[in-house]
């Protein structure tokens, strides 16, 4: 049972990191060099709300088969990576919880109302804290292969 909730874990997380390095490193650079300003904000704005959807799910996945997996060892002997993750988890999940009622919110709403510099805008503000969570997340994993 362990190492299907173990699986669950990680796969959840390689959606979640994997998705984010596909919109910083690929999807982004290549709609602002090559798309216009309404075709772009449209096209990130569509992108993110189905890789968002993605994320929920993942962080639902994410902690409740953390959560498992600390509740079945004793949490005074679990490894210190798993503390790191942990609290790394719940910070990531806090900061992708303030993008999508904040900055994404403002930035769905603007599309749809073509207000093209509130959209840029909005999405500017989402950049800096998917990056931020991206470099968390590296992290956590870090935390857990050498932190025992």
């Amino acid at each position: 049972m362990y190492e299907w909730i173990r699986w669950v874990h990680l796969s959840a997380g390689i959606v979640w990191l994997g998705g984010m390095a596909l919109v910083i490193f690929a999807l982004r650079p290549v709609a602002m060099a090559q798309m216009a300003v309404p075709e772009r904000l449209t096209l990130m704005s569509a992108v993110l709300s189905r890789f968002f959807l993605m994320v929920w799910v993942a962080i639902a996945l994410l902690l409740s088969s953390g959560l498992w997996m600390l509740s079945i060892t004793d949490i005074h002997l679990a490894a210190k990576g798993w503390h790191a993750m942990s609290a790394l988890g719940l910070l990531m999940s806090l900061i992708f919880a303030h993008i999508w009622f904040a900055p994404f919110r403002r930035l769905q709403a603007a599309v749809h109302a073509c207000d093209w510099p509130a959209a840029g805008k909005a999405l500017g503000q989402i950049h800096p804290l998917v990056l931020t969570n991206f470099v968390l997340g590296w992290l956590a994993i870090l935390a857990v292969a050498v932190w025992r």
